[in-house]
């Protein structure tokens, strides 16, 4: 890019086109929200400088891309080591990952496990396990990577995976307060603005909006700042450690955080989990299998915690590239 400043990409807001991103301004906006889940609340002003976001989630072909330029192994592809998993049968310590299966019936709806199985052979280039396939799915969102996987793909093309401020404020393309990306209303005029799931999960996928599983990137219209996907289809992996609730402003109540990072892995730890608590950080966006009646969080809002070593068939990401900013570290 011959641009040296962000003086000068925002002058010319196609300067990110070759390579796929898009240039966002930054500014301030309302982070998250009070009206739906409490962990978005409270909703507080925040200000992000400029930077530049993949105009959709990483695919399956530039993903493979990657692997091929590197020789780089997932982690689902490699055998969990014991150490890390002391008190597993030694027998499951296997390649594989997390796939969804619809079950007969939800038994109590609490319990996930009845539709979400370990299953030995998933991986990226077969995310629903062995037999199955990505080459009629290139141009899908790439899934079952965990996040020091989206890291290595950063990494490799000089890109970082972005903060949670940063994402959101992507997400809502200008609207700032609105539920969705596109407005107060998921289905504007009965037409459906990004892959989710319709009727009953985790039983029933009508889809309604054209797609059971996952989508081509740009299947959906973009938003505001033409980014696709930002809302469904996959879950992205954002930089940022889970927190509960964002941080006190120091000092004055005025003060407007600027360029906010998550906090630290010590406390995005599930403490009401013992057993469970592994550091965790922040996915954003909703997938193909957010239901209204069981997970209402495809909005820029929304927000869900994620251990780092997780990897399904429902979460992806997209990178930024900062400009007069260090690239974030894990």
């Amino acid at each position: 890019m011959g641009a040296t400043t962000a003086d000068a990409f925002e002058a010319d807001p196609e300067a990110g086109a070759l390579d796929g991103m898009i240039w966002i301004a930054g500014g301030r906006f309302l982070m998250g929200s009070d009206r739906h889940y409490p962990e978005e609340a409270p909703a507080h002003p925040v200000t992000v400088d400029g930077f530049f976001i993949d105009r959709a989630p990483v695919t399956n072909e530039d993903f493979a891309r990657f692997v091929a330029a590197t020789g780089y192994v997932t982690l689902a592809e490699r055998p969990p080591r014991p150490e890390d998993y002391p008190e597993a049968d030694p027998h499951l310590l296997v390649p594989g990952s997390l796939v969804f299966v619809p079950p007969a019936d939800t038994g109590d709806g609490r319990d996930w496990t009845r539709w979400w199985r370990f299953m030995p052979g998933a991986d990226w280039r077969h995310p629903q396990g062995p037999g199955s396939s990505i080459a009629a799915r290139m141009d899908h969102p790439v899934v079952q990577v965990c996040h020091a996987d989206a890291l290595a793909y950063a990494h490799w093309c000089r890109k970082a995976l972005p903060s949670e401020a940063e994402w959101e404020f992507a997400a809502r393309g200008g609207l700032d307060g609105a539920d969705y990306a596109w407005g107060d209303e998921l289905a504007p005029g009965g037409v459906h603005r990004a892959n989710t799931w319709q009727g009953r999960f985790p039983m029933e996928n009508l889809a309604e909006d054209g797609h059971a599983g996952t989508s081509p990137v740009t299947a959906y219209p973009p938003n505001g700042f033409g980014l696709f996907d930002m809302i469904g289809n996959v879950w992205e992996w954002t930089a940022d450690w889970y927190r509960q609730r964002p941080p006190e402003p120091a000092g004055k109540s005025c003060c407007i955080p600027r360029n906010p990072q998550g906090g630290n892995a010590a406390e995005s730890r599930d403490l009401l989990a013992p057993g469970l608590a592994a550091p965790r950080k922040v996915l954003k966006g909703g997938s193909h299998l957010c239901a209204p009646s069981y997970c209402r969080r495809y909005r820029p809002a929304a927000r869900q915690p994620q251990t780092l070593d997780t990897a399904s068939v429902h979460i992806g990401f997209r990178c930024v590239r900062r400009v007069g900013l260090p690239t974030r570290t894990p």
